[in-house]
């Protein structure tokens, strides 16, 4: 009798592992493949060396305008920040207990400003900003954290120049399956 026990059990584990592998078919019926133009609305990234800027260019005073007219309403006039966070301020403040991460006293690459301008900015209408005001804002706070003069154009050839204060402030990724040991070739 134990032995029929024990073949059913087996039998019904052996059916019930099945229905899992079934759930995990590639032929779900749920999505779709996204079309070329759905991927190109993601927008590329953008690298810290520049890789990926398009073609424009933007300058402080133009920024100033675009920032007035998108972006105030959330970071403040001066983007000392309001609803959103802050953009300007916190050098020296990182390694204290009260540290505040900004454009100008965090983030290491000024590419990354524009990166993120243009993929999530301004918050409630996201792509609205042309390439040009994307490098004119990106000017204007460049500017405003005292990185850039006022006469400073920047452009896919001057932006990834731009030398962050914190640029130093990050370590490598000691991990060799990613970062620059993952590219070497053996």
């Amino acid at each position: 009798m134990w032995r029929y026990s024990a073949i059913l059990t087996i039998l019904i584990v052996a059916l019930a592992s099945t229905i899992p592998l079934s759930a995990q078919s590639p032929t779900f019926g749920v999505g779709r493949p996204a079309t070329p133009d759905e991927i190109r609305d993601l927008r590329a990234a953008i690298a810290p060396d520049g890789t990926g800027l398009p073609e424009g260019s933007g300058t402080v005073a133009a920024g100033r305008e675009v920032f007035a007219m998108q972006c105030a309403r959330c970071h403040g006039p001066r983007a000392q920040g309001d609803v959103g966070p802050a953009l300007v301020g916190g050098q020296g403040t990182l390694a204290t207990a009260r540290p505040l991460k900004t454009v100008g006293s965090f983030w290491p690459y000024a590419t990354t400003l524009w990166d993120y301008i243009n993929r999530a900015m301004p918050f409630d209408k996201l792509g609205l900003l042309k390439p040009s005001e994307v490098y004119a804002v990106a000017a204007y706070v460049l500017y405003l954290n005292g990185i850039i003069r006022d006469v400073d154009v920047m452009d896919s050839k001057t932006l990834p120049k731009i030398r962050m204060p914190n640029r130093d402030g990050f370590v490598s990724d000691p991990r060799p399956d990613v970062g620059d040991k993952a590219r070497k070739p053996n």
